[in-house]
């Protein structure tokens, strides 16, 4: 080791890991098709794959059921009921209310009945087929609507008041009235749902499967097994998507199989065929609004009531944190003094509906914004200008309806950037223009704006763990409790590391989420996870690189009084610069700790459930989008022109992965509001259960001219180096691409009337409203 002084070849200033547009840390392998995913891990020899036996009807009575056929099948080894499982048959997350199995009644069409084991994928499918089941059928109820009228829901209703909605309505000189649909979504991640189990000595359990929540998994397994968690590991190195259907979905599939190899202790895979997938898992929840809003001339509001009913499904699920994220995201970017916002969890007999990105936000949101548009309409303004006079203020009209008060306001500057930069007035001049003089085409342009809670609305979940290992050859291996899924959060988490032992990215690698490495963690969601793996990762090596520093003075002394650092992979100390390899072999000789754990909980949350008022998010995340689009009133076609979105990352900590999940969330928050139709027949099954015949954006919905920039803004609050979430806020930026087509179909009329549409806003939709606006222009 040169012990020399020698000139420093970068100053501390100019060295970063963070806030630079790294590379995903598994970009080559994704491009080479070398990413391990849970069906590419080499197959233990004696592996068996499993199936499920899924009910036909939508809610009925097992009176009989033959498996005689099942178990005459090929290669089958082994069939399994509700009865043989040994522990709790329940995989719910919240209420244990969803069975593992069905034990004789079932409540959707796709409902597991029973497990199949074969000796190959193909086998175990074709054998579940063949069950001959009889039942008695049921009532049953398929929509939101229906869920209301029968007073049927998996939770009692939630109702958020503040002020007197009533006595501010009656005094308001206008009102808008009405009722809105907006659909669900599949979560369509591209690796379906799959689960490895391998028994391990003395009764315990190794599961790898897809999930962004392993300690759930472990959980649910050894429950359903009978056995303590200590004896489950839990194993997730990558997914390939999940957007939320897989934080509680993926353990019926974990438990399933492993309680067939727990039964026949040999090795099970259990992997879902798109159709099986679609028809077993929940999506996002659709939303039914009954809505009245009392405004005065200028258009600002007075008082606002909604009533939101769910389709929840037939379990609870996530259903209440759901809803309890839209009645905590019905005021969007604005201010209202007085509301009574409701929300009820519809019982129906359908999948149980779950997480997607963005958890109730966005559908709680999109009510106000579709509020905000008929205003405007009503009052013969621009939509932008009722939006900007009703937005939060910074001092005062700042308090949310449930109580949490906003120091970081940046939507008025956000969208008046964005306004400037997407030339939005000289747009909407061109655009009437335009459509005075084309009969057929119409064009229209909407700008929308987010604001989104940051945190789990359960509090104690927000907490994480990570572990950080330093090797004699100054390598560093990290482990945390998240889970990646193409998001990046490894990435960001490597770069956070990186940057508090002074390393290039090229030094530190992160291994696989393992529930026998960091315990108890929370689930990869709600946008949390750079969050809060990101600062318990931080801390980890914060404390290694504390004893390195201390151990650095110890050798090179301190004498002028510059704290060590850490940059450019040396350590500068005392006027030396020190390779940080060389001094971790000198610090191992010297018995000094080279790993450690880490830990975050973030502070300054609470939330009362009764009353439905707290400080439930850490910070807020903003943004807002420009759409404009063209529509054929004849066919009801349309196409995305130019989208301009600008979002507040705050520091972004890798602001290419960021621009990328803004990019993606964009198209795939579109994709729910205008394509992927969800459809039931009237016997309850889902009929849309696979790509040909459900439509998720393709490359040709993207627009031609798409723009995406990050705000300037660095985040009040002290997360991660200042930076905001960015998974699931800017699913909100395409309220622009929805509301700029209902402007087209709008323009029919002259903008005089309404125009009644629903989302998604699909071909058949959007002809339904312009007809509608038609008849009554």
């Amino acid at each position: 080791m040169n012990q020399n002084v020698a000139p420093k070849l970068l100053a501390a200033q100019d060295w970063k890991a963070v806030g630079i547009g790294s590379k995903h840390e598994s970009a080559a392998l994704h491009v080479l098709g070398q990413a391990t995913y849970t069906d590419d891990i080499p197959e233990l020899h004696g592996t068996l794959h499993a199936a499920l036996g899924l009910s036909s009807k939508a809610h009925a009575r097992i009176t009989a059921m033959d498996l005689a056929p099942v178990l005459a099948s090929d290669g089958v080894v082994a069939v399994y009921t509700a009865s043989d499982i040994a522990g709790t048959n329940d995989c719910g997350p919240i209420i244990h209310d969803d069975p593992i199995l069905s034990a004789g009644e079932v409540l959707y069409v796709g409902q597991p009945i029973f497990i199949v084991v074969a000796d190959s994928h193909d086998n175990a499918r074709r054998a579940a087929r063949r069950a001959q089941i009889s039942y008695e059928e049921l009532p049953a109820i398929f929509t939101p609507q229906e869920a209301k009228a029968a007073q049927q829901y998996v939770l009692p209703p939630m109702q958020l008041q503040r002020g007197d909605f009533k006595a501010a309505f009656e005094q308001a000189p206008h009102v808008v009235r009405g009722q809105l649909f907006v659909g669900g979504q599949e979560q369509f991640y591209l690796e379906g749902q799959i689960a490895y189990a391998t028994p391990k000595e003395d009764q315990g359990m190794l599961v790898q499967c897809s999930t962004q929540h392993p300690s759930e998994m472990q959980h649910v397994v050894a429950h359903a097994l009978g056995t303590h968690a200590h004896k489950v590991q839990v194993e997730c190195r990558r997914m390939g998507g999940g957007f939320g259907g897989k934080e509680s979905q993926s353990a019926l599939w974990a438990a399933a199989a492993a309680i067939a190899a727990s039964k026949l202790r040999r090795p099970v895979k259990l992997r879902a065929d798109r159709d099986d997938d679609m028809l077993v898992t929940g999506k996002r929840h659709c939303f039914y609004y009954e809505y009245e809003v009392g405004f005065d001339a200028e258009g600002r509001i007075l008082a606002a009531r909604v009533d939101m009913t769910l389709r929840a499904g037939f379990s609870a699920d996530l259903s209440g944190p759901v809803a309890t994220r839209a009645v905590c995201h019905f005021d969007n970017a604005y201010y209202l003094s007085d509301v009574d916002i409701r929300a009820a969890c519809g019982k129906t007999n359908t999948q149980s509906n779950t997480a997607f990105r963005g958890f109730g936000g966005p559908q709680g949101a999109i009510a106000i914004e579709y509020v905000i548009d008929e205003i405007a309409r009503q009052l013969g303004r621009d939509a932008l200008d009722i939006r900007r006079l009703n937005f939060y203020g910074k001092t005062e009209r700042n308090v949310t309806p449930y109580g949490q008060e906003i120091v970081d306001n940046v939507i008025d500057a956000l969208t008046a950037e964005l306004e400037q930069t997407s030339e939005y007035r000289a747009r909407r001049s061109a655009i009437e223009a335009y459509n005075r003089s084309s009969p057929v085409l119409k064009k229209g342009l909407a700008l929308t704006p987010l604001k989104f809670g940051i945190a789990f609305n359960v509090t104690h979940l927000n907490q994480a763990g990570a572990l950080v290992h330093v090797y004699v050859d100054g390598s560093v291996l990290v482990n945390h409790g998240g889970t990646e899924m193409g998001q990046g959060i490894n990435t960001k988490v490597m770069q956070v590391v990186a940057h508090e032992l002074g390393l290039d990215l090229e030094h530190v690698r992160i291994t696989a989420t393992d529930t026998s490495k960091v315990a108890n963690t929370s689930a990869t969601a709600a946008s949390t996870g750079a969050d809060l793996n990101g600062k318990a990762a931080q801390d980890a090596a914060r404390q290694i690189r504390e004893r390195l520093a201390a151990f650095a003075i110890k050798l090179y002394g301190d004498e002028d009084g510059q704290p060590v650092q850490f940059f450019d992979n040396a350590v500068h100390v005392n006027g030396h610069r020190v390779v940080f390899a060389e001094l971790v072999q000198k610090a191992y000789l010297a018995r000094v700790q080279l790993w450690s754990d880490g830990f975050y909980a973030t502070p300054g949350l609470h939330w009362d459930a009764k009353t439905m008022s707290g400080h439930p998010f850490s910070y807020y995340a903003y943004g807002a989008a420009v759409s404009e689009v063209v529509v054929d009133t004849l066919t009801g076609e349309w196409k995305l022109l130019r989208a301009d979105a600008l979002y507040d990352a705050g520091n972004s900590l890798n602001p290419a992965i960021d621009k990328g999940q803004v990019e993606g969330a964009f198209i795939q928050g579109m994709g729910w509001l205008t394509t992927e139709q969800l459809w039931w027949n009237a016997a309850g099954k889902l009929m849309t259960h696979a790509p040909s015949t459900y439509k998720i954006p393709g490359i040709s919905d993207c627009p031609q001219d798409f723009r995406v920039e990050l705000f300037q803004n660095r985040n009040v609050e002290d997360s991660i180096h200042r930076s905001k979430a960015v998974g699931e806020p800017p699913l909100l930026l395409p309220f622009s691409v929805f509301f700029a087509i209902r402007d087209a179909i709008s323009s029919v009329g002259g903008h005089r009337v309404q125009p009644p549409l629903n989302a998604p806003a699909t071909s058949e939709e959007i002809l339904r409203a312009i007809s509608a606006v038609q008849m009554a222009a």
